[in-house]
């Protein structure tokens, strides 16, 4: 008969599907609750912040960096960067938050990862296709949407996302610390990713500094999807998905490799 630490470390050898959807049901239920006001708040919250940028940048420019559209110049840089944003930090605190959990048999570090980062693509991917399909209804943006470029910027910013937030969720738990200082590290972010500006806009050397940030690459191929015209020349995709995959993998190994000791903090 398995010990209890035993039992813990028993891994699969694929993720269970089962496991993985009742932890996404746990993480509405906790997250969103059972009212509509729940719900509303994952739309409000972006709706406002955009509506805010577009009114001051608005009264200060006569036209935003690209196109003719303040709403949907933003909404093209705030919405992926809260997207990766919200990845990360699910991820990242996907083990503190069903710590409880992952003592049964049956659930893994595995499971409440992905269950975190699929949750969080699906919300996402609504809240963006519904405030997009609003600016686009309510302004005349005369933009073309190219889905590729769209579905190409998701890609992008999951991938960093799951990265990243898979090599904080080791770090979180060994150093409750790393937390707060990640947090004061990340708040230049919302400046430095583009979303005021476009990247080739910036003048060198500070544009070279800026493309070491995945978001510059993440933000400039989603206006691509809206912006025609925009050739977004120094997107690497290259770059961002090796920078994921090596975070990714890293975080994973360490994950693996210590995971029973995560449990017991």
């Amino acid at each position: 008969m398995l010990t209890k630490s035993k039992r813990m470390m028993r891994p699969h050898g694929f993720l269970n599907l089962r496991v993985i959807f009742a932890l996404m049901i746990r993480e509405i239920n906790t997250t969103y609750g059972r009212s509509v006001a729940g719900y509303l708040w994952a739309f409000l919250e972006p709706i406002g912040a955009i509506t805010l940028l577009s009114v001051v940048f608005s009264a200060a420019f006569q036209s935003p960096a690209l196109g003719n559209s303040f709403s949907l110049f933003y909404a093209t840089g705030y919405l992926p960067f809260m997207f990766y944003l919200a990845v990360t930090s699910n991820i990242a605190l996907s083990i503190r938050f069903n710590k409880p959990l992952l003592f049964y048999p049956r659930v893994t570090y595995l499971d409440s990862i992905f269950a975190r980062l699929f949750l969080t693509v699906f919300t996402h991917i609504v809240v963006f296709s519904v405030i997009i399909c609003g600016i686009l209804v309510l302004e005349d943006t005369r933009s073309e949407i190219q889905i590729e470029y769209i579905y190409s910027a998701f890609s992008m910013s999951a991938a960093i996302g799951f990265g990243i937030g898979t090599f904080n969720c080791f770090l979180f738990e060994i150093s409750p610390g790393w937390k707060q200082v990640w947090s004061i590290l990340t708040r230049p972010m919302f400046i430095l990713s583009c979303i005021f500006f476009t990247v080739e806009s910036v003048p060198d050397p500070f544009r070279t500094l800026l493309l070491y940030n995945p978001l510059v690459h993440i933000v400039s191929e989603m206006r691509k999807g809206f912006y025609p015209y925009y050739d977004g020349v120094y997107i690497s995709h290259m770059y961002v998905y090796f920078l994921s995959l090596g975070l990714a993998v890293l975080g994973l190994f360490f994950l693996k490799r210590h995971n029973r000791n995560l449990l017991e903090l």
